[in-house]
């Protein structure tokens, strides 16, 4: 990747100081069991975003101006565990530097590195997942660190929300929390949906997207597509909704596998990312401060307890 600013910005909104939000890249595929090139999503997705409008007409606002730094990839592909460490390293680097962290992936198993790092450094964290798989298995094909088990963490260390589930195994089903849990198939008859699942989370919130969340018809490039996903504008209003309600603290974005005959899938993506950061700060001018509100008294804290429901949202 030899992109020297995200979405081609001026250099002046592209410092690493003066910047509010980071984008961490991590072209990563060492796991994935069907189709492979989802390492390729990094590139494809940043190309995608050079040619897009950054005037976003719902919110009327430019958020590239309160500065996205494109930080170095994440290239440690060495072994799914050593990739995890990597991943962890470098997101809690930069949310102690004070940073709104976002990564762009490859596969869903980076996300139990951003994970791990959320988790460290807030209190209380809700984990939203939207996603058509469960991704709850404990080991998968030899590893904790595969995209089949990316939430499994999550579901042990944090208030976990499923959003979009339509595939999973069976041993799934041992671990994972139905009452938190919302199926495409009860979401496309239920219009509570979005509220029912707000009103589960506590007030910092990371969220992970794979992108076959979405429906394979506009949604085709991923790497394990299945029908019935959720459409683009239901999403929004979702999201909108979420960084409007509560805090969210930080976010990745998975498994998009580029087709070279479908550039579709790419700029969706881009269009989702850019949104995304749109939301955060859609009451913040470029020039104000930003605390990402991090608890420093957590940094060295290593292992969690499961998140206490007897307490406050």
């Amino acid at each position: 990747m030899d992109n020297k600013t995200y979405a081609g910005i001026e250099e002046q909104y592209s410092k690493l100081d003066s910047s509010k939000i980071v984008l961490i890249s991590v072209p990563y595929d060492g796991t994935s069991t069907w189709q492979k090139g989802a390492d390729k999503g990094p590139e494809a997705f940043l190309n995608a975003s050079e040619n897009m409008e950054l005037y976003d007409i719902e919110t009327g606002t430019e958020v590239y101006k309160q500065g996205v730094y494109l930080a170095k990839p994440i290239t440690e592909n060495s072994s799914p565990e050593k990739m995890v460490d990597a991943v962890h390293e470098a997101t809690k680097k930069y949310i102690k530097r004070n940073k709104f962290v976002t990564a762009f992936g490859g596969e869903h198993s980076i996300s139990i590195g951003t994970i791990r790092a959320f988790n460290e450094c807030f209190d209380n964290l809700t984990v939203l997942q939207l996603d058509a798989h469960a991704d709850l298995r404990k080991e998968y094909h030899g590893s904790k660190c595969n995209h089949a088990c990316a939430l499994y963490e999550a579901s042990q260390t944090a208030n976990l929300i499923q959003v979009g589930i339509r595939s999973m195994d069976v041993i799934e089903t041992t671990v994972m929390d139905f009452d938190k849990t919302y199926f495409a198939h009860d979401m496309a008859v239920d219009d509570t949906w979005m509220d029912s699942a707000i009103d589960q989370m506590t007030e910092n919130v990371f969220i992970t997207i794979d992108l076959d969340a979405f429906d394979p018809s506009i949604m085709p490039s991923t790497g394990t597509p299945e029908p019935g996903g959720l459409l683009w504008y239901e999403t929004l209003e979702f999201l909108r909704q979420v960084f409007a309600e509560k805090n969210v603290v930080g976010f990745d974005i998975v498994e998009l596998c580029p087709n070279e005959n479908e550039r579709s899938s790419d700029f969706l993506a881009a269009k989702l990312y850019y949104k995304m950061l749109t939301y955060k700060f859609l009451d913040d001018a470029a020039g104000d401060s930003f605390d990402n509100n991090f608890n420093e008294s957590k940094e060295n804290t290593t292992k969690f307890s499961k998140f206490n429901e007897d307490d406050d949202n």
